[in-house]
């Protein structure tokens, strides 16, 4: 299908002013009214904004696709439309969308709408062709730049094509399948990027879409049979069975996207685990992946860390700034209480973090009740974080608010569902804000009491912190850090070592955030050592990746160790721990202060003593290294 056609000239908007979802849908609906594409504005806006209550379509990266296919629509007509300000879509990324593709299809046009979304898809893949698109200033440049795109596109496919079918046998051959759940454009992205980032790496690539379109390109047994290695990118239930035996990893489609060389290399150099299958899985089964109740729980707990991380970092390195500046500048001995708002400079950082710091519980609860409740529990979720910290109830009262918040909107859907559909619109800005905010800060109130005595608990020990009793606790959670790398262990020790900054900011920082940092660059540290001291021990691939894991560990990127952990865990996990344990205990027993949470030897300078931490982390990741030479068995030669 050639795009450029869809692209009318007529119904293009080189300069949207609406800056909300609302006004957007209303100013293109109206233009393509207004260019005779559809007959009738409240019908097609009202496919429109069904499609839109599924997910939103915005897809985020600043690229939004509204699409409907009914009877109001005259012809097949791609709206295209760039907005200058920016445009708060609700796009899955939270940031603004500044280029749109309003899609419209006639009832019975065969599928035109997902196949118009489908080539689009391959095209926005491309940040060089998006930067371009954002530059354009006129319908005309528009629709040439799609021309040649889809020239170069088609030279590109024939050219693979060309390179397959003389493919050179000792080729890495791989193949995948893309999946997402709703919006079809996640799904060919992440095909055109694995074949973009498999070209580059001289492997040879066959990827399945299962799309709003069905099965395209499906992998045949010969093709499984053949491949060194399985790249399942999927957000749903895709068909498993089939890959019995085989070296397959597993991810979400969006790492489809980003992180195509990690996957494909995973996938090709022996490291992935084998896929064993079970009579259970299915492709008929479309149900949920998120699984048991603990991996929900998780994954609500994670989205709201995720968003509550910025914050802390951002926060917590302003505020360690604040205090070199006073210790820099000077502080009279009487005034080291003031240390960090004592000079102007100092404490304009200083306050600069305390209003970061200030948002931290409020978007750790808030984000915790979206991810059970969707946007309805933002308010009620960023409320309840909120009294939580006025109520000195603190990180955990925060964290059970952020849940408790989710489930009352939850309930008042259920509550709710039963009223005319002539509501559905005030039941959103109305009904769950409301009874949202009032029952969950009824409930936060009860609850305040009980967790501002654990809170308050919990505090009083990690002040009081020292010697052996420090020494332990990093050992502990220096050892988590490296037992699952990335996982809900590891993450665990991470969620409290975060936890304990706020309640020690005065003190200069946490001794608990310390050692998990310090657990956590471990592993990777540990891998690069063992690959230089024990080359017998593991294999060229292996060997060449030991640099890559030294600018990870460094960088506080414990995940880098994990290809070499699935590879060989009864050997390599025990050796990380012991390590990562080491090094967590040695700073805690020192009693070495960070207060900023992730950044590695980038946050060196705002550690208490930052030469004595990167030798402790040198002789853990140096342990780990020597008991995996030992324990580890020679690579066949």
């Amino acid at each position: 299908m050639n795009i450029k056609d869809l692209l009318v000239k007529d119904v293009m908007i080189m300069d949207l002013q609406a800056t909300d979802k609302k006004g957007a849908i209303d100013e293109m609906v109206q233009k393509m009214y207004d260019g005779g594409r559809i007959s009738d504005i409240e019908l097609y806006k009202e496919g429109i904004l069904a499609r839109e209550a599924q997910t939103s379509t915005g897809l985020g990266d600043g690229i939004a696709m509204p699409h409907a296919k009914n009877s109001a629509v005259k012809e097949a007509t791609v709206l295209f439309a760039k907005s200058n300000k920016g445009v708060d879509y609700e796009a899955l990324d939270g940031q603004p969308t500044y280029l749109f593709f309003m899609i419209a299809a006639p009832e019975g046009a065969n599928d035109t709408h997902l196949q118009a979304l489908a080539a689009l898809s391959r095209l926005l893949i491309d940040p060089d062709f998006v930067a371009q698109l954002k530059e354009t200033k006129t319908p005309e440049a528009v629709q040439n730049l799609f021309q040649s795109a889809e020239e170069a596109k088609k030279v590109e496919e024939q050219q693979e094509t060309a390179s397959e079918t003389t493919a050179n046998a000792d080729r890495k051959f791989v193949v995948a399948v893309t999946a997402c759940p709703t919006g079809i454009a996640h799904t060919y992205m992440a095909e055109d990027a694995l074949k973009k980032k498999a070209k580059e790496m001289g492997v040879e690539i066959k990827v399945e879409t299962n799309g709003s379109e069905g099965i395209k390109n499906r992998l045949t047994a010969e093709d499984i049979a053949r491949a060194d290695g399985v790249i399942v990118a999927a957000d749903k239930k895709v068909e498993m069975n089939r890959f019995d035996g085989k070296e397959l990893v597993n991810r979400p489609v969006s790492d489809g996207i980003r992180k195509t060389e990690e996957l494909i290399t995973i996938a090709t150099n022996g490291s992935a685990p084998i896929f064993h299958s079970s009579e259970s899985d299915s492709s008929e089964d479309d149900g949920s992946a998120e699984g048991s109740v603990g991996s929900r729980i998780y994954k609500d707990l994670m989205n709201g860390v995720s968003h509550m991380l910025p914050f802390v970092i951002g926060g917590g390195i302003a505020i360690a700034l604040s205090f070199m500046i006073d210790q820099f500048i000077g502080v009279p001995q009487d005034q080291l209480s003031m240390l960090g708002n004592y000079n102007e400079a100092a404490s304009w950082f200083n306050q600069i973090g305390g209003a970061a710091f200030g948002f931290m519980l409020p978007v750790l609860a808030g984000f915790i009740a979206s991810s059970i409740a969707d946007r309805p529990g933002l308010v009620a979720g960023f409320a309840a974080g909120a009294l939580a910290n006025t109520g000195g109830a603190g990180f955990l009262g925060a964290l059970v608010g952020g849940f408790l918040a989710g489930y009352v909107i939850i309930f008042l859907k259920k509550i709710f569902k039963g009223l005319p559909k002539s509501l559905d619109g005030i039941k959103t800005i109305l009904f769950y804000p409301v009874f949202g905010l009032l029952i969950t800060g009824g409930l936060m109130l009860l609850i305040n009491i009980p967790m501002k005595v654990i809170n308050d608990g919990l505090n009083s020990f990690l002040l009081g912190l020292d010697g052996t009793n420090a020494a332990l606790l990093g050992a502990l959670l220096g050892g988590m850090m490296a037992i699952d790398l990335g996982g809900p262990i590891n993450k665990a020790a991470y969620v409290f070592g975060t936890a304990s900054i706020a309640a020690t900011v005065t003190e200069g920082g946490s001794i608990i955030m310390a050692s998990v940092m310090a657990g956590g660059m471990v592993p990777p540290l540990a891998i690069f050592i063992a690959t230089l001291l024990f080359k017998n021990k593991f294999t060229k691939d292996q060997k060449d990746a030991g640099l890559t894991n030294l600018v990870m560990g460094l960088s506080f990127v414990t995940e880098g160790a994990i290809p070499f952990a699935a590879a060989d865990p009864l050997r390599t996990i025990p050796s990380f721990v012991v390590g990562s344990a080491l090094a967590g205990g040695l700073v805690g027993g020192f009693g070495i202060r960070l207060l900023a949470p992730h950044g590695g030897i980038f946050v060196a300078l705002l550690l208490s003593h930052p030469l004595l931490y990167l030798v402790f982390i040198a002789i853990g990741a140096v342990v780990s290294a020597l008991v995996l030479g030992i324990v580890k068995k020679p690579v066949p030669q």
